[in-house]
């Protein structure tokens, strides 16, 4: 830390927020700027301090109360002027933050107890559960770390700056955060960028980017965005995984939100064009298997709504249906020319888009058929014991399904049900309209014959009554 940063705040929190009329990041992601934001309206029953800086935008955002905001400014300030010449990336926060504050600095003891808990199970989270390199159990200070964390919840630890207990639990994590894979010496502490802590907390920091009553992006999202990517260095994250969670954040949102917002929607299907493009680069184990669990999440969603999307989508919705495909396809590629490794050792290559078509075509149209056959042979019930109740026919459950069987059987071989078979006729034909005029000229985006796969599969079902 500079010795400026130890007299004022960061510029960048204080850095008031810029024009909200052309958002870069919305622009690039297919999205409009939107009239009403956290920063520029509030409710006409409420009389909410409108934010002015970053920082205080990020701290609305989060709910973060104004007591606790204050508190940790306090504490920032003290370690600044105490750390004067250290980077934030040498410093481990949580513990600093509980050498700082006293139960003074809270309202009552209870609170400051709470506080010192959480500061501990953050310590055990980041160096203890998921560091960023693996735990020898032979390895003495997380030994001592957890026997520290067991013995606080029955004495507290005493944090002056020259108490024994202090300088013990400072060893045991300073040991722990120095703990690096590089060949070289570096000052820098690893406390929060151990996978999965380090992705939990910074999907928490991406939450600011979007309003939590609408659960719109915000206006001021370019602003927020690059006050977030300061944590990149601490948190261990790197444009491509920066990137990627930040699809899965548009993701859950779109989801989360009722599935009915159609901007959102355009901007995941955006953001997973700039995944894509990582995919190909990068030969990271950890980031493969993040990704990997990302699209398959994607894709189960996707391919749920397109394996039967007949029933899905129709005239009112049809404007979600290529984004929803686009999101399918593209997550399908990606896990199988990017991810797997049987892909590369084929000799035949899989066209991987024309693959998924066929699937959804084939799957969606055998479901609609299936119903509409199983609503004709309702339908033919219906006649049949209509008919048997007009000839007084008294029979039980098992005779009557034996009875409609072989009139359905009769039927079939004497053609003697026209008006039932006349109507699956017309259903059949409703659905091939139904899939030449709404569905297929979408479905050529991604495969040219679409129309003739249709086509194909409805006369393979027709052909099997």
């Amino acid at each position: 830390m500079s010795p400026a940063s130890s007299q004022s705040p960061s510029p960048s929190l204080q850095r008031s927020l810029t024009s909200t009329a052309a958002s870069k990041m919305k622009k690039a992601l297919g999205m409009k700027s939107s009239k009403k934001s956290p920063a520029k309206e509030s409710s006409p029953l409420k009389t909410v301090k409108k934010p002015v800086t970053v920082g205080e935008l990020m701290r609305v955002q989060m709910r973060v109360s104004d007591q606790t905001d204050s508190r940790i400014r306090r504490g920032l300030l003290r370690i600044s002027a105490s750390q004067v010449g250290r980077r934030m990336e040498s410093i481990v926060l949580p513990l600093e933050l509980m050498q700082q504050f006293k139960a003074s600095d809270f309202p009552d003891q209870e609170e400051y107890e709470a506080w010192r808990c959480r500061i501990l199970k953050v310590l055990e989270a980041g160096l203890l559960l998921h560091p960023l390199l693996a735990l020898d159990k032979s390895d003495i200070a997380s030994q001592r770390l957890r026997k520290i964390i067991r013995a606080s919840s029955e004495r507290p630890i005493e944090t002056g700056k020259n108490s024994e207990s202090m300088q013990v639990l400072r060893s045991a994590v300073m040991s722990l955060a120095s703990r690096s894979n590089d060949d070289f010496s570096t000052d820098s502490c690893h406390w929060a960028d151990g996978n999965p802590q380090n992705l939990h907390l910074y999907h928490m920091l991406l939450e600011s980017c979007f309003d939590y009553d609408e659960g719109s992006i915000i206006n001021e999202i370019d602003d927020v965005m690059e006050l977030i990517t300061k944590t990149w260095i601490v948190l261990g994250i790197s444009k491509m995984l920066h990137n990627l969670c930040f699809l899965w954040i548009l993701f859950y949102h779109f989801v989360k939100n009722g599935q009915t917002d159609l901007e959102l929607l355009v901007a995941v299907d955006n953001q997973l064009m700039e995944v894509a493009k990582d995919a190909k680069l990068s030969k990271d184990l950890v980031y493969s298997k993040i990704l990997s669990a990302t699209l398959s999440s994607i894709m189960g969603w996707a391919e749920k709504r397109l394996l039967a999307y007949h029933d899905t989508f129709s005239a009112s919705n049809i404007e979600f249906m290529e984004y929803v495909v686009s999101l399918g396809v593209s997550s399908a590629r990606i896990l199988v020319e990017d991810i797997s490794n049987e892909y590369h050792h084929k000799r035949k290559k899989i066209d991987v888009p024309r693959s998924r078509i066929d699937t959804y075509i084939h799957s969606s149209l055998r479901t609609s058929f299936a119903q509409s056959l199983a609503i004709s042979n309702h339908n033919f019930d219906v006649v049949s014991i209509e008919c048997m109740k007009k000839q007084k026919i008294q029979l039980g459950k098992e005779e009557t399904i034996k009875k409609l069987n072989r009139a359905r059987r009769s039927a079939k071989n004497q053609n003697v049900s026209l008006p039932v078979l006349a109507i699956l006729a017309k259903d059949i034909g409703d659905l091939a309209n139904k899939e030449k005029n709404l569905f297929s000229p979408i479905l050529k985006r991604w495969h040219p014959l679409a129309a003739g796969v249709a086509v194909a599969t409805l006369h393979t079902r027709d052909a099997s009554i």
